[in-house]
């Protein structure tokens, strides 16, 4: 039953998530480079540098036998601008929170690895890096028995995918909806997993409620700080484990999600994404990539697709690849949804 009502929470959240908030209605690096800085199965806990990178094979032990017989290592040292990544995003509890739970797992993997071709036809010269996206806490409507507006998912669900994501060779990201919770244990609750170096982190602003509003009724943000918070979490791990440079998404659609973003502190052991997240016609997702993501200029960029909403408008499509990499920085992480 617990697991039922987890699963009815989920499908409850698509109503929440980034998947349903529209895109804007309102001169920086060539493509392959990153943007220079102008400045300075239940759930609530549901079911670089110097480095030192790994290379062929994995030798940290993160302390749970299940997580230390996933052995895919991917292409040492950074990924970032070498690989573009292509992410399908999700959970595998509901089927309307994205493709990563749409379908099952064979399905989607043949799917994701169809829709990597036009990818690669369309910009041969940059190998495509595998990916799976996971909402490992998602922001909830109701508080829960902390107040956290938020559900965790169970160590089963994220070991699941994570053996999805061993098995077919691409990376995970772990995606934090923090709604009332500090973001500093939902990251310490990925923390075993991250100490693989195939898993890397994300964080949803639109979810992290500072006004005390309940998720779905406002739209979040985060601070500079709270960006440096998890890229100071992610270099530790880095540098205690040895591993090579982490990736943090950090989600945006809007003006207001990320404030006194000249504070954002590079770190040689992170490499940094702002993904424009915003579903809508072209000419909306443009404008936002323009005004929120290439205006103010971070490290990477990334955009995101999204397979029903961005036909939610009457003659609305969804963009093709060849219209994506046209855009001025190219995006590096490509996230469908």
């Amino acid at each position: 039953m617990r697991f039922s009502l987890a699963t009815f929470s989920l499908v409850a959240l698509w109503q929440l998530s980034s998947c349903s908030t529209q895109s804007k209605q309102d001169d920086t690096s060539k493509a392959g480079t990153s943007i220079t800085k102008t400045s300075a199965d239940t759930d609530t806990t549901a079911d670089s540098s110097e480095t030192g990178s790994i290379s062929s094979t994995r030798a940290v032990s993160t302390g749970d036998s299940t997580l230390d017989s996933l052995t895919y290592a991917p292409p040492s040292g950074a990924l970032l601008p070498k690989y573009r990544i292509f992410a399908y995003y999700g959970n595998p509890h509901s089927k309307k929170m994205g493709a990563l739970g749409k379908y099952p797992k064979e399905e989607m993997l043949q799917r994701l690895d169809n829709e990597i071709k036009n990818w690669q036809k369309a910009d041969p010269a940059t190998p495509i890096q595998p990916a799976l996206h996971l909402v490992a806490t998602s922001a909830q409507g109701l508080p829960g028995k902390d107040g956290g507006y938020r559900m965790r998912m169970s160590d089963k669900t994220i070991k699941k995918v994570l053996k999805w994501g061993n098995e077919h060779k691409s990376l995970v990201f772990l995606d934090i909806q923090r709604g009332h919770a500090p973001l500093g244990p939902e990251m310490a609750y990925m923390e075993k997993y991250l100490k693989l170096p195939f898993v890397h982190l994300g964080i949803d602003p639109e979810f992290s409620m500072v006004t005390g509003a309940k998720p779905g009724t406002k739209i979040g943000s985060y601070d500079a700080a709270d960006v440096n918070q998890a890229v100071q979490f992610l270099s530790k791990i880095v540098r205690e484990n040895k591993l090579p440079p982490k990736v943090l998404v950090v989600h945006r659609f809007t003006q207001g999600m990320i404030k006194n973003y000249k504070n954002i502190k590079l770190d040689p052991n992170v490499q940094i994404v702002m993904d424009m997240d915003g579903w809508g016609p072209p000419v909306l997702k443009k404008d936002s990539y323009h005004d929120y993501i290439q205006k103010e200029p971070v490290q990477y960029t990334g955009f995101k697709l999204f397979y029903e909403n961005d036909f939610r408008k009457p003659g609305s499509r969804i963009m093709t690849p060849e219209e994506v990499l046209a855009l001025d920085p190219k995006p590096m992480y490509i996230q469908y949804q």
